[in-house]
């Protein structure tokens, strides 16, 4: 009897938002070469829902064009994606239509996750220098960590539990929240509530994976912001961008697919709410039923 030959690995395909920034876009298509030459055999390809090349579609034809008929969809978010979470998943359906016996198991994003909270203390380590030395240093600074904004609640729930999670037993005087867009408060007013919390030194913190132009309009609007209030030390820090974690997390989010029963569609989408959200992943085949 003649052993059948193993099913091959599913190809991994990363999706981002896209932005308009040029450099925020080849941030991102930088992060998807990397990942493939740290994992050599196996595809890797990224594309944006929309704004920047290379479009999704195209992402998924050049997989396709390699022989891929399964692979693993991992979007680059830090928590759900809101309302693009629908347009990607619709993306990928007609990506499937266009590509018959292609199919895909849906992953969680990298984010929350207690690697990407080391790098954030890292970024702000970094920005602070020399200058926070000790636990009393650290308690007269107050860090505002600004989201993406979304209209789903529990998207900008997850940036409210990541801030409490930085602030725990790391010394600051406080970790608050903003939003850059869609959502209260936005970066002006969380920088005044840390001010009348008794802020003087700020550290305003982008939670992005990647640099674009809503971390480039944080800047803009928190460098406004001090310019008018000379009294209070704003600093600002840096995207999580290319750590070494978040490679180590989207290869562990990958590892947690499912390898298996690629022409079932279950009709799973990602579990929300408790402990265990996203645990549950999509399975979806061009195979309709």
């Amino acid at each position: 009897m003649t052993t059948p030959a193993p099913t091959p690995a599913p190809a991994l395909l990363l999706v981002g938002h896209g932005t308009r920034d040029d450099a925020g876009a080849e941030a991102f298509r930088d992060f998807v070469r990397e990942l493939g030459r740290r994992n050599p055999g196996l595809p890797v390809a990224g594309g944006f829902i929309g704004l920047s090349p290379p479009s999704l579609g195209d992402a998924v034809a050049g997989l396709a064009a390699q022989g891929v008929r399964r692979f693993a969809a991992v979007p680059m978010t830090l928590g759900p994606a809101g309302p693009a979470e629908g347009e990607l998943t619709a993306g990928l359906a007609r990506e499937l239509a266009r590509h018959p016996g292609t199919s895909y198991t849906y992953g969680r994003p990298p984010g929350p996750d207690p690697a990407l909270l080391a790098v954030l203390e890292r970024r702000l380590d970094e920005t602070l220098g020399g200058a926070v030395r000790t636990p009393r240093d650290r308690a007269e600074v107050t860090v505002l960590l600004v989201g993406r904004g979304s209209t789903d609640p529990a998207a900008n729930a997850e940036v409210h539990r990541a801030a409490r999670l930085l602030w725990e037993g790391s010394g600051y005087a406080g970790v608050e929240t903003a939003f850059v867009s869609l959502a209260a408060p936005d970066v002006p007013s969380g920088l005044e509530r840390c001010v009348k919390l008794g802020a003087r030194r700020i550290v305003v913190l982008p939670y992005f994976l990647f640099t674009g132009t809503l971390p480039e309009r944080i800047r803009q609007q928190s460098e406004g912001w001090a310019t008018a209030r000379p009294e209070v030390e704003v600093l600002r820090a840096d995207v999580i961008g290319p750590a070494p974690e978040l490679f180590g997390l989207v290869m562990e989010r990958y590892r947690e697919t499912p390898a298996g029963d690629e022409g079932r569609d279950h009709g799973h989408r990602p579990h929300e709410g408790g402990p265990d959200r996203g645990l549950r992943l999509d399975r979806v085949s061009s195979h309709a039923h």
